[in-house]
């Protein structure tokens, strides 16, 4: 798929002014709705969990935990979180609930961790109990360490046999994407107490890490789970340019850097291939880049115009993106809140049938879109 999609807008912008709690009459190609934010006052947002009581889990990347409860943001943070590192890119990143979180009161968190060695990317499974985290254990530690604050990864999801995929991005050192000695660079696929799957594509090959599933990815921030499919989805940012959409399926490899649509920050080429023998071509591309992050597809019922539309929040572009597909082509592009002026870190699709957002921000927002 090539970038010449006519991108579309809607009119009714939304006012840079927008207070917490205020709807706001919105309109897209396909319905009206509303606009609220629900919360304010969160330091960089990153990842947000629903919970079966109508709480609401929010990561802020300088290291916290934060409960939303009955539209008011609580005080204390959640305690007990495991040890980790607020440095670049790094923090307390991601935060997804076991599938039976009802059973168990298990959540995921990835996150940032620093040693002597230097910094990666950590994910520890943990107990929640009324805003305290126990029985906290890493089941994942990506290695080896780098000693810069770039390009974690760290998005987390389940499949439908509740094996758990943990994207890591190639830590700003591009030929890690392609060494498959090496964590960076990939999406891996573990068991929810850290065990290698027996089916992973490299399992017991020598030179290969156990837990890829697949390569070649440069840093995935957004990935989500087909509602009919169960294919794992999921978006990555180029460089300047060649931010891309990808279905990750076993043992392929997504080509980064040796294929790429994007150039280099300073405007010279990192390779002369789009195309490669045994590399796969990305779903969608953009160029230039609107810095994708977060993506969910949307299930709910109150804006049933939108059922199984793609939705991507985007950083540098400061907008959402509604993509409906065909299968696996998409047949129209939609830019949403273009007028918001925010910065959109992630997107869910909510219990009560409404898209929720969070807004990157040292003032980041919790925000709710509905009828």
């Amino acid at each position: 798929m090539t970038p010449t999609l006519k991108t579309l807008t809607y009119a009714g912008l939304l006012t840079l002014g927008l207070n917490a709690h205020a709807n706001t009459e919105q309109a897209s190609d396909h319905t009206s709705f509303q606009l609220q934010t629900v919360v304010s006052g969160l330091e960089h947002p990153w990842g947000l969990a629903f919970l079966p009581n109508g709480d609401k889990l929010v990561t802020e990347r300088p290291g916290r935990l934060r409960i939303v409860r009955d539209g008011e943001l609580l005080e204390q943070p959640v305690t007990g979180l495991p040890e980790l590192a607020a440095r670049g890119q790094g923090g307390l990143l991601d935060v997804v609930l076991h599938p039976a979180f009802n059973d168990n009161q298990q959540l995921f968190l990835s996150y940032a961790h620093r040693n002597r060695r230097g910094y990666t990317t950590r994910v520890a499974r943990a107990t929640y109990t009324e805003g305290a985290l126990s029985n906290v254990r890493v089941i994942f530690e990506a290695e080896p360490r780098s000693n810069n604050g770039r390009h974690f990864g760290s998005r987390l999801a389940f499949d439908e046999a509740g094996l758990l995929y943990i994207s890591v991005g190639d830590r700003g050192e591009m030929e890690r994407a392609q060494k498959m000695d090496d964590d960076a660079g990939a999406v891996h696929r573990i068991t929810i107490d850290g065990e290698v799957p027996p089916d992973n594509p490299f399992v017991g090959r020598r030179g290969h890490r156990d837990t890829v599933f697949s390569k070649g990815n440069r840093n995935i921030q957004g990935m989500t789970r087909h509602p009919e499919t169960g294919d794992i989805w999921s978006h990555e940012h180029g460089p300047r340019g060649g931010d891309e959409i990808n279905i990750i399926r076993k043992g392929l490899n997504y080509g980064w850097p040796t294929i790429t649509h994007g150039v280099n920050y300073s405007g010279l080429p990192i390779t002369n291939l789009t195309k490669k023998e045994g590399m796969e071509q990305p779903l969608h591309y953009w160029t230039p880049s609107p810095a994708p992050s977060g993506m969910a597809f949307y299930t709910g019922e109150l804006l049933p115009a939108w059922q199984g539309d793609l939705f991507i929040g985007a950083l540098a572009g400061r907008k959402l993106i509604r993509l409906r597909l065909d299968g696996e082509t998409v047949v129209e592009e939609e830019d949403l809140l273009t007028g918001f002026g925010q910065r959109i870190r992630d997107v869910r699709n909510g219990p009560d049938g409404a898209l929720w957002l969070l807004t990157d921000d040292r003032n980041g927002r919790l925000v709710r879109l509905s009828r």
